[in-house]
């Protein structure tokens, strides 16, 4: 305590003219091989995320002709790689509109079931670099919806006949 009433107390002093301790610590090989660990469960912990992440193919489409196979497979929006019609949803008539020359469509909420209940479906605007320009081969409307942690967003769009 006097230490701290010869120092001057509650003066004010420049930052630069504080003391310091200068002294450099020693790593021992416990802290080193706890912050391996703490790596190596990173690590892990990603691993195991991110097949979760991953495009899949449920097989609704195997009966699709090899050109079509590859021309879905070849789209790509301003976005990038729309991946394939395995990822995308073929969607009604009444789940998209055009208005002012935007478009939005209708999805659900979510990218799973919640309680086996029926989804509530959202509109989402998709943005203008998410619309697939090249004609539709297909004549349906596609929509390649991406779920996260902020909500729902649209990688690419297909717009269709609209009959």
């Amino acid at each position: 305590m006097t230490h701290w009433i010869y120092s001057g107390g509650d003066e004010p002093r420049l930052y630069g003219t504080r003391p310091t301790n200068c002294e450099a610590e020693q790593v021992g090989k416990a802290t080193r091989w706890r912050s391996v660990r703490r790596l190596g469960c990173a690590f892990l912990l990603v691993a195991l995320a991110a097949p979760l992440g991953h495009a899949r193919d449920r097989g609704q489409f195997v009966n699709t002709n090899a050109e079509l196979k590859a021309w879905f497979d070849g789209l790509r929006s301003g976005k990038g790689p729309c991946c394939s019609d395995a990822d995308g949803s073929a969607i009604s008539d009444s789940d998209w509109e055009s208005k002012d020359g935007h478009y939005r469509v209708r999805v659900p909420r979510y990218d799973y079931v919640v309680n086996g209940q029926a989804q509530e479906l959202v509109w989402v605007d998709v943005p203008e670099e998410a619309v697939i320009s090249e004609p539709n081969r297909v004549g349906r409307t596609m929509v390649w919806p991406i779920y996260g942690y902020t909500g729902v967003t649209i990688r690419c769009f297909m717009p269709g006949s609209m009959t």
